[in-house]
């Protein structure tokens, strides 16, 4: 397994946060080569980063970025038949 080195990361937040400077808010790092480090801003800097490879973020992008988040949670949590 390869190990990342994320110390001098550049997180972001999500633009899907509240906007508010509350801490609920997923941030993701750039500029890590071949995968997408995402992390709880609630756990910084120390927590633990779940690494996503780049090709896996950029399809879970492509779906999730047209939907609403009523129409995303229907998706995802659909109404039992």
């Amino acid at each position: 397994m390869h190990e990342y080195d994320l110390s001098t990361a550049r997180w972001r937040k999500s633009s899907y946060s509240s906007g508010d400077e509350s801490d609920n808010c997923v941030e993701v790092a750039d500029g890590v080569t071949g995968v997408v480090p995402v992390r709880d801003s609630k756990n910084v800097p120390q927590g633990p980063a779940l690494l996503i490879g780049a090709a896996a973020w950029s399809t879970f992008v492509g779906w999730a970025a047209p939907l609403s988040s009523k129409s995303a949670a229907a998706l995802v949590y659909p109404t039992p038949r």
